[in-house]
């Protein structure tokens, strides 16, 4: 229910923020829609979109509960596709009312500050979309291209700020100089929400690395109470949610998203199992006790405690099980006595992480375990190959019984899609399908 009046509170913002402009607009024609300034209109909408993609991309805890990271990205996406088109399409309004001096408009030396700022938004506003979509063709790296996306994200909301304030008419209109005002005050308190007040709340220390395999480690936190924000107290999450890491303080482009592995601890503790795949992933393994790390979370919607079903499913690929085992130590610590199932595949039996903990738990849950490997090993007994229809078969219920289990997927966007392909081959429904995709490299 909750969840449900968060979800329902979200929906009626997103319909307000832009039904109370085109109403003052309407009003400003004399009641007559057909005499809203469309120019304005469209500029007015470009403001709505562009305030709905940084809210989105701003780790808003509350949001991202509700949404997950999947769709956060897939959302904050569009509204970025929707903030280009609009800004076109009002520049290609304006010019269009007067192709002469509409033109002139354009011109970054001799146009009015006024258009000046409105033309570096959208020439910011391009070439945030154009790097965003290509940025694999242009083979940019992700950390040259998160700074790039961020520094021409605050060109364009600069420039798009300068232009509304400017237009000094338009911010002065009766009831549009509140609407601009809200819309401006909350923008600026989630950002400093997201970049000023979480790092100062943030600090944690490393009490140990636990080796798990040969390029997989665990990190076992605590909190440390000591940044001028901070609370000595446990990280309060959902199993299977994830928190972003960073090991300094204020490292705007330093962090990664990790999922909790642990369940929630009385003295505070927290872990995070990572694999060994990059620099920044091995200079966690190298942290030594008492080094200080920084949090972000938690964040995410990938988690049994939104789901009210008969029983789990748990489809991990390697170290997809991260999550899992976060849900199923939680389970286990509830006295949870639903029938759950783990299928994990890995390429060699060190990829099947926690496979002695999983057989206590085992005896603590209704629990059935299912490891594979993707490809023969000469030190493997148990089954090889993927997991497939069969496989889920032969530890699913019937159909009746099985659609009424949720099933959660966790890996490589390819066991990912894989593993929905599967489902649906056996007439899962989607609705009972949850995923969690990660980048291998």
């Amino acid at each position: 229910m909750k969840r449900l009046a968060a979800r329902a509170a979200w929906a009626v913002a997103l319909v307000t923020l832009p039904a109370v402009p085109l109403v003052i607009l309407v009003r400003l024609g004399g009641g007559n829609v057909l005499a809203v300034d469309i120019p304005v209109l469209l500029g007015v909408l470009a403001v709505v979109a562009l305030a709905a993609t940084v809210v989105v991309s701003s780790r808003v805890r509350a949001l991202t509960k509700e949404l997950g990271i999947e769709q956060i990205l897939r959302v904050h996406r569009w509204c970025g596709l929707a903030v280009l088109g609009l800004v076109l399409a009002h520049v290609a309004a304006v010019v269009l009312r007067n192709p002469a001096k509409g033109l002139a408009y354009l011109d970054l030396v001799h146009a009015s500050p006024t258009m000046r700022s409105g033309t570096i938004a959208t020439l910011a506003f391009v070439l945030l979309t154009v790097t965003s979509v290509m940025r694999r063709r242009l083979r940019l790296t992700y950390g040259f291209w998160r700074i790039v996306h961020v520094a021409l994200a605050a060109t364009a909301l600069a420039g798009s700020a300068v232009h509304v304030v400017l237009l000094d008419n338009l911010i002065h209109a009766d009831g549009m100089g509140i609407w601009f005002t809200a819309v401006t005050g909350s923008l600026v308190a989630v950002l400093v929400a997201r970049w000023a007040v979480r790092p100062l709340q943030s600090g944690f220390r490393v009490l140990r690395v636990r080796r798990e395999s040969g390029d997989v480690s665990t990190l076992v936190l605590a909190p440390t109470g000591d940044g001028p924000l901070s609370r000595r107290r446990p990280l309060t999450f959902a199993p299977g949610q994830f928190a972003w890491l960073r090991l300094r303080r204020w490292g705007l482009f330093a962090d990664h998203p990790f999922t909790i592995a642990s369940a929630v601890r009385a003295d505070g503790t927290v872990e995070f199992t990572v694999r060994h795949v990059g620099d920044y992933t091995h200079k966690l393994g190298r942290l030594s006790p008492a080094a200080r790390v920084y949090l972000d979370g938690p964040h995410g919607a990938f988690s049994v405690d939104n789901t009210h079903a008969t029983g789990l499913v748990l489809l991990a690929g390697g170290v997809g099980i991260t999550p899992m085992i976060s849900m199923l130590r939680t389970l286990a610590d509830r006295g949870d006595r639903r029938p759950h199932r783990l299928l994990v595949s890995g390429r060699t039996p060190e990829d099947l992480l926690f496979a002695d903990e999983l057989r206590e738990l085992q005896e603590r849950l209704h629990l059935t375990v299912v490891p594979t490997l993707t490809q023969p090993h000469p030190a493997w007994r148990g089954p090889i190959g993927r997991i497939d229809a069969d496989m889920l078969t032969a530890v699913l219920p019937g159909p009746f019984r099985r659609n009424q289990l949720d099933y959660f997927l966790c890996g490589s966007p390819p066991f990912v899609d894989g593993m929905v392909s599967t489902l649906d081959d056996i007439g899962i429904p989607r609705q009972r399908m949850h995923t969690e995709q990660f980048e291998t490299a």
